[in-house]
């Protein structure tokens, strides 16, 4: 029998998770790819939270490919000014264009 769960809510440091995805400002246009950091409770609040962002910046659509939790603090940037920033609650938005 096991004595602790074996899942991804009991993290020792904060949960900050990363979503990777494209992003669309105008309809038919090409999507924008993007990565988005953020502290969230569950992967639910995450994708959430990443969507209401998003909008505020001004996407229209955006199809949410991958989400996961960071385990360890990047190192380069911009995901590592983009970590801090999700650990000081932001919700931090990374483009690729």
């Amino acid at each position: 029998m096991i004595a602790t769960p074996d899942n991804d809510n009991n993290l020792d440091g904060p949960m900050v998770f990363i979503i990777i995805g494209k992003g669309y400002e105008k309809k038919g246009a090409e999507g924008i790819e993007l990565h988005i950091m953020l502290r969230a409770p569950d992967d639910d609040s995450a994708v959430r939270e990443a969507l209401n962002a998003l909008s505020e910046e001004g996407f229209i659509e955006a199809d949410l490919d991958q989400i996961g939790i960071l385990t360890d603090e990047p190192t380069e940037e911009p995901h590592a000014s983009a970590y801090q920033g999700a650990l000081e609650g932001e919700v931090a938005i990374i483009r690729f264009e």
